[in-house]
């Protein structure tokens, strides 16, 4: 039996100088990534800690100097490490700052609304992660006395009908891409900012738009500020520029107009600072992606020749158009609560029908087509299993790690590790039905991205036929197909080393499984 170390050794024979110099100019990469984010935090006390269950993170100005406080809250499927831009940008300018995870979010263990619809549970619910996070920025050593409000997307209503319930309490707020229901008076808010990212929908916009108008009938031009701070009836809409939904947190003008506006309205001066670790970001996730190409050189071989069903085009169409016509049809009836988890486990089985039904297809397909000639490849199953586990560890972690550490919560922690588990029942259908479909060596060309844009627009048919429970699906599109792309070239390099799809489709699997598992909210009875 081959050796898949030796055979790696072997593989590396000439090929090895320019391998070596790709991953040390990648892990350089990653290095100078890494620490220009941690160096962005620097002359800050940044201490996590709870009040009561909610987790908390406390950002402590150098100088002991009495400032405002400032709660900051993230979006759905969010977590406080979203908001660290604004944390960060807030805190070097001399507030203190508070983040927090809303309850089913990031690592706050108590469960989030069953029903999102049910707008008075949900504010139940995210009252109960504010009220605690706003006593323990005003119970703070410094704390002025003052306090404001910043929030993202659904965080947006709820600050904005705490502050109505407390006049007097919130002195000034920020509310970036905010979802604002019909309870809100905006007119009742004191010395309100808004910003958009500038690709956003038109509407939401337009909400800005109407809002920016009630501090009077000339209230009409984007940038410019209307009212006076000292009376509290300050207000100003600002478009970023370049970015959306999600970008708006990383976004300069987002950034730097929230800090200009807490300074106008508290009288400060602040250091000027603003958050770029957009920059920093791309250049750590481009060394990590760039790493696991020489990475995947070093894998075994897991077959003796590319396997896979070495589908043409006339083949393929029917079998990559089937399931996603027909997924969003079968699963439109069907009850999808059966996990603790919002949204997740109707994605689970959106993804354990779609790859049935692909396999299924690829079944008739053949025993249609009569017997095919064998491809003269065989399984290396030492090989297979160490190539298996090895790119599942890559791609798992690696991404995870800083995910986890600079953008959001991606490590499970224990207790979503069993939805890790039955998350990846479904992921694993598709993943393995897809990476066998569209590998083989004489495998259509385009294959791979084609069938990955038929999932996404089966996703979006579903989320037609059923708005109101799957709305907030269109939200994490984007972050799907970024999944995608990416994780797709991974595994393109790992199947062109090893011969085998598994590799990659296992890989694929667990790791999509455990950010769904960590990023989706967990839901109360």
């Amino acid at each position: 039996m081959t050796n898949p170390f030796r055979a790696v050794l072997s593989n590396c024979r000439g090929t090895c100088p320019g391998t070596l110099l790709l991953a040390l100019v990648a892990l350089l990469a990653i290095a100078t990534g890494w620490w220009q984010l941690v160096a962005a935090s620097d002359g800050l006390r940044v201490t996590r800690t709870l009040a009561g269950t909610v987790p908390v993170t406390l950002y402590r100005p150098a100088s002991d100097t009495p400032a405002p406080a400032v709660v900051i809250a993230h979006g759905f499927a969010g977590s406080q490490q979203m908001m660290q831009p604004y944390a960060i940008t807030l805190a070097r300018n001399g507030y203190l700052v508070v983040t927090f995870d809303f309850a089913g979010h990031g690592r706050n263990p108590n469960p989030f609304v069953p029903n999102l619809l049910d707008q008075d549970q949900r504010l139940r619910v995210l009252l109960d992660g504010l009220e605690p996070a706003i006593e323990f920025a005003l119970s703070q050593p410094g704390a002025d006395g003052r306090l404001a409000l910043l929030g993202h997307s659904m965080a947006g209503d709820v600050l904005a009908r705490y502050a109505q319930s407390h006049p007097g309490t919130v002195a000034a707020m920020v509310l970036v891409s905010p979802y604002l229901s019909e309870a809100v008076h905006t007119a009742d808010l004191r010395n309100l900012l808004l910003i958009y990212g500038a690709l956003e929908p038109a509407m939401l916009h337009q909400q800005g738009l109407k809002v920016l108008a009630e501090a009077g009938a000339d209230a009409t031009e984007v940038g410019t500020i209307y009212g006076n701070p000292a009376d509290g009836s300050a207000r100003r809409l600002v478009l970023a520029d370049g970015v959306e939904h999600i970008g708006v947190l990383y976004g300069a003008d987002g950034l730097a107009a929230a800090r200009d506006w807490l300074n106008r309205v508290f009288a400060r001066t602040g250091t000027g600072f603003v958050d770029d670790r957009g920059h920093w970001l791309g250049l750590l996730y481009l060394g990590l992606v760039a790493l696991a190409w020489p990475l995947a050189r070093l894998l075994p071989r897991a077959a003796s020749q590319p396997l896979g069903a070495n589908l043409r085009w006339r083949q393929l169409w029917p079998v990559a158009v089937a399931p996603a016509l027909l997924t969003p049809l079968l699963l439109w009836p069907v009850p999808s609560d059966f996990l603790p988890i919002l949204l997740g486990d109707y994605l689970a089985l959106h993804f354990a029908l779609y790859g049935f039904i692909s396999l299924l297809g690829l079944w008739l397909i053949r025993r249609r087509a009569g017997p095919m000639p064998a491809s003269g490849g065989r399984v290396l199953w030492r090989g297979f299993a160490v190539a298996a586990f090895a790119t599942t560890l890559y791609f798992t972690f690696a991404i995870a790690i800083p995910t986890d550490r600079f953008v959001t919560t991606l490590l499970p922690g224990a207790e979503r590790l069993p939805l890790v588990l039955a998350l990846s029942l479904g992921t694993l259908s598709y993943f393995i039905a897809d990476e066998w479909l569209t590998r083989g060596a004489s495998a259509a060309r385009g294959a791979y991205p084609a069938t990955k844009a038929l999932f996404l627009l089966s996703l979006l048919f579903a989320v037609l036929l059923n708005l109101n429970e799957l709305f907030f699906l269109i939200i994490i599109v984007p972050a799907i197909l970024v999944f995608f792309l990416v994780y797709g070239l991974l595994s393109g390099w790992a199947y062109r080393r090893t011969n085998h799809p598994l590799v990659g489709a296992i890989a694929n699997a667990l790791a999509f499984a455990s950010a769904t598992a960590v990023t989706f909210p967990v839901v109360g009875g």
